[in-house]
């Protein structure tokens, strides 16, 4: 049963209990903001009836499409210089797995992909990444355990820029978004990776785990304040059945989902569609 089913059914036969209504909004990891533009927009509707319940339904889908974009702009790459992108996130989200995905999704339309393996505080996510990248068929820079990683990029770049590669994807050590040193490293990474092109990196995707709700929204703000993201890659939004995270992070910050993972295996990932989502959630 999906978000807005249960949501009727809970609410079928009855007068509406607002602050029910805005705890089950919020359940569903919308956010604050939209829930309460939700509830004052139902509130502001003549007196309540069991055919009140088609009301929300419309509602809740109305202000869903305004916040969420129909398509996010697809990734392109640069006319003579490689594209690179960062890939960040905690621990535990997906994104060692989440770079060869994308990496997987690029070659497979015909783009060519470097990988930079610059998680180098966990010896196994090296490994991991030169696994990948041996089974995609793709070039991999990687250093020693514990090696420098702005230094890294620094290199995957010279070596992506010589090789004509499109895209350069940097998989990054999971970061606890409220350690401070750990995110300035994110920033010596940028600001290295600048060093040759000013404008790299010209994405800054962050990984997020679906099924851990609000925190995500916490790991957003505390990401994007401390070095400004252009989008999601969203993990697990097939088995929680909420995914209302999306659309929070999205409302509150502006920062819109880019891909989406759906299963373990390489090729359960796509593109973000808006429409398709408003469709399986409600």
């Amino acid at each position: 049963m999906n978000f807005l089913q249960s949501l009727v059914e809970k609410f079928a036969g009855k007068p509406i209990d607002w602050d029910e209504l805005e705890e089950s909004l919020i359940r569903a990891d919308l956010g604050v903001p939209l829930t309460m533009r939700i509830v004052k927009r139902l509130q502001e509707r003549e007196a309540w009836s069991v055919t009140g319940l088609s009301a929300i339904e419309q509602v809740v889908r109305e202000e869903i499409a305004r916040v969420l974009p129909i398509d996010p702009a697809p990734i392109r790459p640069l006319p003579a210089k490689p594209k690179v992108i960062l890939i960040v996130g905690v621990n535990g989200t997906g994104k060692t797995t989440s770079t060869a995905k994308l990496a997987q999704y690029l070659k497979k339309d015909r783009h060519t992909v470097m990988l930079a393996a610059a998680d180098t505080f966990r010896a196994a996510a090296i490994e991991q990444l030169g696994i990948w990248a041996e089974r995609l068929g793709v070039e991999i820079i990687r250093g020693q355990y514990n090696a420098d990683p702005a230094a890294l990029c620094y290199e995957a770049y010279q070596a992506a820029e010589k090789g004509n590669i499109e895209f350069l994807l940097c998989d990054t050590a999971g970061r606890l978004h409220t350690k401070s040193n750990l995110m300035a490293e994110l920033n010596k990474m940028k600001r290295s990776l600048a060093k040759h092109d000013p404008s790299a990196p010209q994405e800054t995707l962050l990984v997020v785990d679906a099924t851990t709700g609000s925190n995500s929204l916490s790991q957003a703000r505390e990401f994007h304040q401390a070095i400004g993201l252009t989008g999601l890659i969203v993990t697990k939004l097939d088995g929680s059945g909420k995914g209302g995270i999306v659309i929070a992070i999205q409302d509150e910050f502006g920062i819109p989902t880019r891909f989406v993972g759906t299963g373990e295996k390489i090729e359960n990932f796509a593109p973000f569609n808006g429409r398709e989502y408003i469709d399986k959630m409600l």
